[in-house]
């Protein structure tokens, strides 16, 4: 039998390593190794049409699945346009394997045709990436790209020259084992002890929740009941801590509602589960704060803290709750509650009067109808920009849909490419991208992807012809609006044109059936829904120091917008607050 060559050798690695797909653009330095995986029948090659949507598509495959994904890019700028994507994975601690193709290895560092330097370029966004310049190095440096993904979390790279790729590979005396799950943290006995004398020492405390308490919601529930705790969260954790959730208040930061900034500036103890929070501004500074988080890295960097506790957020709360007294006295929470529920009733009708015939139609009204035909679990991708706000204040999560966004990164252009990546690891599941006209435009072309592979996602395009983010960027600057507006083609008309299904509305009484029969149809599918761009959105508190690196707006033109079904469960909440 023929010993392999080093292309065939890291196909059978990372199918060992339980990838299924490899998204790309091929080219010649990748040659060796996308012919090695059109013979293998355990991975698939995804032809994608720009490396960008390659590495988003195999971010958002990570984020759904928790395992390895893969993407590859040919040499030079083939690879560059990994780049976005690989940061944006990075930053959401999706593990990702990426082959970042060569020229080859006798002209390196000679400025051949299209050289770069990969093994450099990819560093800050990925914890390794090294360059394979000999045959002996495999399996052993793959493995260690791995490693590094799937154990940390986040992006490995290995640069591969075309022709060392179709060398001859070592023999191996047999398979090496691989790190394929991450194990769960316990913190130390004292840190567990320093905790626990910190919540009984308190009168009020209250719980913040990031994307660190996926898998821990039972255990999150449990103790808030406990302590009798108010629950906020920031975007990230909003998919896995506020539905079922009878402690809710709300999300803070930029795109906040409800009564989360109250809840975590009024207590005197303010417990960080799982959040690396990045908006310190929206942080109290004269309260006692604790920070558990499994990076250790994480802890401290956005606010002082009184202790920080290096863990997993489930095994911490494991440890904690059977040790920390009971608390019976409710008069905080149930005032949060109150807040939280008081808030939500004030902004709602914003957006619920005369949305029938308001022309353009409100981009809060499309979200709620949205939030209510989607299925129950559906896996919505969420464009940065207004599209973070109305997923913020309209996507109702289950515990079985997912939300995805470049909520770390804040790329633009992020939710098609990672609705194909969504969309491969389940074709019977229903994948929304929520596309903004701008970031929608930006890597449109591969919308010819989901007609390509036949992949079922539905595209719902606000479609206010604006950046309107940066609009409100440059608003609260006291600066004009510029270059700020898209002259637009009718995108439904684009999709039929590309072979998919699509459908333009412009009056309110058209959107349900619209999104109807595009969850209907059995293929990709756009609903181009044009949207007022004078809706804009405001936190629930402001302070000029908040303006800098985001999008505020002038009370003046903002739609404060209302917050869905929310609002029912705030209601349904206060049922648990004592009447007089």
């Amino acid at each position: 039998m023929a010993r392999q060559n080093v292309a065939e050798q890291f196909v059978d690695i990372l199918v060992r390593a339980g990838v299924q797909r490899l998204y790309g653009v091929v080219g010649d330095s990748l040659n060796p190794v996308v012919d090695a995986v059109r013979r293998h029948s355990g991975i698939d090659w995804i032809q994608v049409r720009h490396e960008e949507t390659a590495a988003f598509a195999a971010g958002a495959e990570a984020q759904i699945t928790g395992k390895l994904a893969a993407c590859a890019g040919s040499c030079g700028p083939g690879n560059l346009h990994l780049v976005n994507g690989l940061y944006d994975a990075h930053r959401s601690m999706a593990p990702v394997l990426a082959l970042a193709s060569h020229i080859p290895s006798s002209e390196i560092g000679l400025s051949y045709f299209q050289e770069t330097h990969p093994d450099q370029l990819f560093r800050e966004c990925s914890h390794y990436s090294e360059l394979i310049s000999n045959p002996r190095q495999m399996p052993r440096l793959l493995h260690t790209a791995i490693q590094h993904a799937v154990g940390q979390g986040g992006v490995g790279v290995v640069a591969l020259p075309g022709d060392i790729a179709s060398q001859q590979a070592p023999e191996q005396s047999g398979e090496a084992a691989l790190v394929t799950t991450r194990p769960t943290v316990r913190p130390g006995d004292a840190e567990i002890d320093a905790l626990v004398r910190l919540v009984d020492a308190a009168d009020r405390v209250t719980l913040f929740c990031g994307s660190g308490t996926a898998g821990a919601h039972a255990e999150v529930m449990q103790f808030a009941e406990r302590i009798k705790s108010p629950v906020g969260h920031a975007l990230r954790g909003k998919e896995w801590i506020q539905y079922d959730n009878p402690f809710d208040v709300g999300m803070s930061g930029l795109l906040g509602y409800g009564a989360a900034y109250e809840a975590t500036h009024e207590c005197d103890l303010l417990i960080l589960l799982g959040t690396d929070f990045p908006y310190n501004k929206f942080l109290p500074d004269d309260v006692k704060i604790v920070q558990v988080d499994v990076r250790p890295e994480h802890l401290g960097r956005r606010s002082k803290l009184d202790l920080a506790v290096w863990g997993d957020v489930r095994e911490t709360l494991r440890c904690l709750i059977p040790r920390v007294r009971a608390k019976t006295d409710r008069r905080f929470l149930d005032k949060m509650l109150k807040k939280h529920a008081d808030a939500l009733e004030g902004v709602v009708r914003a957006y619920t009067r005369k949305v029938e015939r308001h022309r353009p139609i409100h981009p809060e009204y499309v979200a709620a109808v949205l939030d209510e035909l989607a299925d129950d679990d559906a896996v919505f991708t969420v464009d940065t920009g207004m599209c973070n706000v109305w997923a913020a204040r309209y996507v109702s999560p289950n515990g079985r849909r997912r939300i995805i966004g470049s909520f770390s990164h804040g790329s633009m252009a992020n939710a098609l490419p990672q609705a194909i990546g969504a969309q491969f690891t389940d074709p019977r599941r229903q994948v929304v991208s929520m596309s903004g006209d701008g970031g929608f435009s930006m890597l449109m072309g591969d919308f010819l992807t989901l007609v390509q592979y036949e992949l079922p996602v539905k595209v719902v395009l606000f479609n206010n012809s604006s950046l309107g983010m940066v609009e409100l960027e440059m608003l609260v600057s006291g600066l004009p609006s510029y270059g700020t507006t898209n002259q637009n083609p009718d995108f439904a008309a684009v999709a039929r044109a590309c072979g998919a299904y699509g459908v333009r509305v412009e009056k309110p009484k058209q959107l349900a059936g619209a999104l109807k029969d595009a969850f209907r149809h059995r293929g990709p599918a756009l609903v181009d829904v044009v949207t007022d761009p004078n809706a804009l959105s405001i936190p629930p508190k402001i302070s000029a120091e908040m303006v800098s690196g985001f999008a505020l707006s002038a009370s003046k033109i903002v739609l404060d917008g209302g917050v869905g079904r929310m609002l029912q469960i705030a209601r349904s909440n206060l049922r648990n607050v004592p009447r007089p």
